[in-house]
């Protein structure tokens, strides 16, 4: 058994098995992604979240092939994501952005397909999401989600009858906790992922964080993580530093006590960092 074996997993609404604590590569250029990506499925991260519009999914998918070839680890067990971008959005226009995603990860299929944004004003993801059910039955992507999704939007797709998203991937750190957000995704079998987890670093120096911090020994990132994991959330901290790759995945050999979850959710201040759904477009 290897590092990875720690790693909790949650089960999606279709029964497939996800890593609850995988990596994010979002503002990795792609010519360091393939490193950033090697180091992390090297710490114990099996899973890898990428999208169209980073740009670096094909250096994520010579990670992944040069792990495969030189571990012997099996393909089913990574857990691979990426995201369809906003400009590709509609029913036609999503098949073909998907293949070109699975040829530039050099993949047969991805493990999670998410629409990026909701980009209400375009209204287009109903149409997106139909070609997205297609994929799914093709069995390209194992799962189907969303990213940046408010209740409003999730209800219109709920509301077609059809599949309901497995993932909905939001900002979400100790500063904005998304707890109405979270509590609709629950009631709908739909699992929150966040991105942004350490607030872009705005959390690190917090006293109340490295207060917790200082008792466990672990690192002000650690602590905000295992605040995630405890809570339920997936989530993807990003890295492109092997040391701190590898301490944000060494999180699972302590525990918060409920006054310390309780401290760090008092942070919460509304205090985004990235745009909002309902005006991103």
């Amino acid at each position: 058994m290897g590092r990875h074996a720690k790693t909790n997993t949650v089960t999606l609404n279709n029964g497939v098995i996800m890593p609850q604590l995988g990596f994010g590569v979002w503002q990795v250029p792609n010519a360091e992604s393939a490193t950033a990506a090697t180091a992390a499925l090297n710490a114990g991260y099996r899973s890898i979240d990428t999208a169209a519009v980073y740009g670096n999914e094909e250096g994520v998918g010579q990670a992944v092939a040069g792990f495969l070839a030189a571990t012997g680890t099996p393909r089913a067990e990574l857990f691979i994501t990426t995201k369809l971008w906003n400009t590709e959005q509609g029913y036609e226009r999503t098949f073909a952005a998907f293949q070109e995603s699975l040829d530039k990860l050099g993949l047969d299929y991805v493990d999670l397909y998410l629409i990026h944004w909701s980009t209400p004003e375009k209204d287009t993801y109903l149409d997106t999401w139909r070609a997205f059910e297609e994929i799914y039955a093709s069995g390209k992507a194992k799962a189907i989600g969303v990213s940046n999704f408010e209740p409003e939007h999730l209800a219109r797709i709920i509301e077609l009858g059809g599949t309901v998203p497995a993932v909905n991937q939001v900002e979400l750190h100790p500063r904005l906790q998304q707890a109405v957000l979270r509590e609709f995704n629950t009631a709908h079998g739909i699992h929150t992922e966040a991105w942004s987890p350490l607030a872009q670093g705005q959390l690190l120096t917090d006293p109340a964080v490295t207060g917790i911090a200082d008792v466990h020994g672990k690192s002000a990132a650690q602590v905000i993580i295992r605040w995630h994991l405890q809570l339920g959330n997936i989530v993807i901290p990003k890295s492109v530093t092997p040391e701190r790759i590898a301490a944000n995945f060494d999180v699972f050999d302590f525990e918060l006590s409920d006054a310390q979850m309780e401290a760090i959710g008092a942070l919460e201040n509304n205090g985004r960092v990235g745009p909002h759904p309902n005006e991103f477009n």
